[in-house]
């Protein structure tokens, strides 16, 4: 990566960070050039990120990779998606869109929102109202 490319992925992520309201510490710079860099959206777990960051030259502990995940999403500047319960993948695209979840290799991508249709929602318990509607469709080899 050349030194442009790399000044450009860190204003980046300084902006990104600024849009959530949260300080660019170093650490959370480096994990947020990580995410969104490039430009690209991502879906990663905190496993996968921490994997990412230990080629880097700010070393981030997995704890602090959790703690900084939760930040962003408390931020409004990604989200959790909820796999089996269990498996937590992290989203920087904010728009509501449904999921492919690869189950062979376990990995989360984007599913063609255009191509999603709910025709109906049951009917919310009194005082209740829908806040978001997740729909992550497994897949695996047939």
């Amino acid at each position: 990566m050349t030194a442009i490319a790399g000044e450009a992925m860190m204003e980046r992520a300084t902006a990104w960070l600024a849009r959530g309201g949260l300080r660019p510490t170093r650490q959370r710079i480096a994990l947020a050039a990580l995410l969104v860099g490039d430009g690209e959206d991502r879906h990663v777990t905190a496993e996968s990120l921490y994997a990412a960051s230990s080629s880097g030259e700010e070393r981030v502990s997995l704890a602090t990779v959790y703690n900084t995940l939760r930040a962003f999403c408390e931020a409004g500047l990604m989200q959790e998606v909820v796999v089996d319960g269990a498996k937590s993948y992290f989203d920087t695209r904010m728009d509501d869109h449904p999921h492919f979840f690869w189950e062979d290799s376990a990995v989360l991508t984007d599913a063609p929102a255009e191509e999603l249709e709910i025709a109906r929602l049951p009917e919310t318990p009194a005082g209740m109202r829908v806040s978001k509607v997740d729909v992550v469709i497994r897949l695996r080899n047939a």
